[in-house]
């Protein structure tokens, strides 16, 4: 059991816009690496449908470091279309998915701070996600 709860963090899936991947592909992923399963605790989805992933409450697998303390959020996207390059592929319905999880998650974790991946793991992960917390409508 996570102890503490400091992080709310945001990532990305790092998938381009027309792969509409849910939990299930994310956890498959995870174990594929020698993990115990998906390591955020939340993913929305292309058309703003919020899936439980890691039980919440429980220590994440999603930023080196603030494991511990945090609780993960995944949007499906962030690659752009030909090349590969990070990109702000994000849906209104993401955008407006986020916002509702946010506020629930601050109402049980008030002094959480919201970051990015990026935000707590520049050399790691630099582009994730490819939005900032203003862009996302945050």
């Amino acid at each position: 059991m996570r102890r503490q709860t400091d992080y709310i963090v945001i990532h990305h899936s790092a998938t381009r816009k027309e792969s509409d991947i849910g939990v299930k592909t994310i956890d498959a992923w995870h174990k594929a690496r020698g993990w115990k399963g998906i390591g955020y605790h939340w993913v929305i989805r292309r058309d703003g449908q919020i899936e439980k992933g890691r039980n919440s409450g429980t220590v994440g697998a999603h930023v080196k470091g603030y494991n511990e303390n945090s609780e993960g959020i995944c949007l499906i996207g962030g690659l752009g279309e030909h090349n590969d390059q990070p990109e702000a592929n994000y849906t209104v319905p993401q955008k407006t998915a986020l916002k509702a999880l946010i506020a629930e998650l601050k109402s049980r974790y008030p002094e959480a701070a919201v970051a990015r991946h990026c935000d707590l793991d520049p050399k790691g992960k630099p582009h994730c996600p490819y939005a900032s917390l203003d862009e996302l409508g945050l």
